[in-house]
């Protein structure tokens, strides 16, 4: 078997937990698998070189952003060199490779780039010749400018998903410091439950939703290239049952469920633009900006004056997003002719998912209800045939995930 196990940041966060994790490599090696490895930055490490960026650069023009893709792709080298030192210390043949040397090709966008392709015959060649190879995730090559680039946050997720497709791998591993794949986040509430099973269609809603145990890339390249995911801690034992498998269908889901899981994110902005003169084509030129500048939007809402004639849009982003959306919105200024520019910071996202809802009515009325009798008012709604998502104040979060997990049945059983 071809294997690709993926180590995040807590993962290899330091020496003791390298030489951990190299363990884990050698139990698949012992089983006679062919192992990949992929990493990310030792924990902490990435933000620190983010922040020695923002230090001396605004980081708003296509060229500081290439440098600093130079900068941030140091910390995975750091970690996947040193891995194959711990490797080869207990007797393997290892093989450290950073993303242009695979090479892993990208566009040319950089802080986010995507994944264009990967040499699949050359890391089958390198398995031949060594016994493990350890990857630097999060990073590829623009091969038109030879420039670095990196894949945005949880980057190393996507890398690993995609080499695992480009030698197609009979499974691909991601390691965590969580053991699973949960029906919410088990911090704020003990009821969350580990999902043995959980489809990729669900997963991509939970990921976009704010889950953070996936990027939300990974799971739809897993999903296009049908690569099987297993997600698990890094810090327990490993056996058959253990994390949660990303599957194809529903059909392979024994237990049937209405709901799959809450997603919750406190990481969003809501932004206004306020009092607009209505038009053919504003929203275009308003979403086309937006969308050139590499800025994901989420919930949009348009609302008319009693005229007709003036128009408020309101949509959310990432709030990592804000200021490339602010530079979109403002080289579009004297186009639109808003007349205030609202920026609400103050707000959760909250979202309900399960392939289940498709067939079954009731779902939205349910949430809005168990949301109405604690006093939480709706700010936004948007839906998708497995997932309906709200906005609320930021305050109400958590009690808002904890009263839907009860609601809707979710707790260990």
């Amino acid at each position: 078997m071809i294997i690709v196990q993926k180590f995040g940041g807590t993962s290899v966060g330091d020496i003791s937990r390298i030489k951990n994790v190299a363990k884990k490599v050698k139990a698949e090696l012992d089983k006679k698998n062919k192992v990949i490895v992929v990493v990310s930055a030792m924990s902490g490490v990435t933000n620190q070189l983010v922040d020695y960026c923002n230090q001396v650069s605004s980081l708003t023009e296509d060229i500081s952003l290439s440098e600093y893709d130079s900068v941030i792709a140091t910390g995975e080298q750091v970690t996947c060199g040193l891995l194959a030192l711990e490797l080869q210390s207990i007797g393997y043949k290892a093989r450290s490779l950073l993303g242009w040397q695979i090479s892993i090709k990208t566009d040319s966008i950089h802080s986010k780039a995507r994944i264009d392709s990967i040499d699949g015959d050359y890391l089958l060649g390198l398995l031949n010749e060594f016994d493990v190879i350890v990857i630097a995730g999060f990073q590829g090559i623009h091969e038109e400018s030879n420039r670095i680039t990196t894949l945005g946050r949880g980057g190393s997720d996507t890398s690993a998903v995609a080499i695992a497709a480009a030698v197609k791998a009979d499974l691909c591993d991601i390691y965590t410091d969580v053991s699973g794949v949960y029906t919410t986040d088990p911090r704020i509430t003990d009821k969350a439950r580990r999902l043995k099973k959980v489809t990729y269609e669900e997963m991509l809603e939970m990921a976009y939703s704010g889950s953070k145990v996936l990027q939300t890339r990974s799971v739809a390249m897993a999903m296009a290239h049908n690569v099987r995911v297993r997600v698990l801690s890094t810090f327990e034992e490993v056996n058959e049952n253990s994390g949660t498998v990303l599957v194809n269908n529903n059909e392979e889901i024994m237990e049937r469920r209405l709901i799959t899981g809450i997603s919750y994110s406190k990481n969003d902005v809501r932004i206004t633009l306020a009092n607009m003169p209505d038009h053919p084509g504003l929203s275009a030129t308003i979403f086309g900006a937006l969308a050139q500048k590499e800025v994901n939007v989420d919930m949009i809402v348009q609302n008319i004056s009693s005229s007709g004639k003036f128009i408020d849009i309101t949509f959310t982003a990432g709030v990592d997003e804000l200021e490339r959306a602010k530079l979109a919105i403002e080289s579009i200024k004297d186009e639109v002719k808003y007349s205030e520019l609202k920026i609400d910071g103050n707000i959760a996202k909250i979202s309900v998912i399960g392939v289940g809802m498709i067939s079954h009515s009731g779902v939205a009325h349910t949430m809005f209800k168990t949301l109405a009798e604690k006093g939480i008012n709706l700010l936004l709604i948007s839906t998708s045939e497995i997932k309906i998502s709200v906005l609320i104040e930021k305050e109400y979060g958590e009690l808002a995930v904890r009263i839907l997990h009860d609601a809707y049945g979710l707790g260990k059983k």
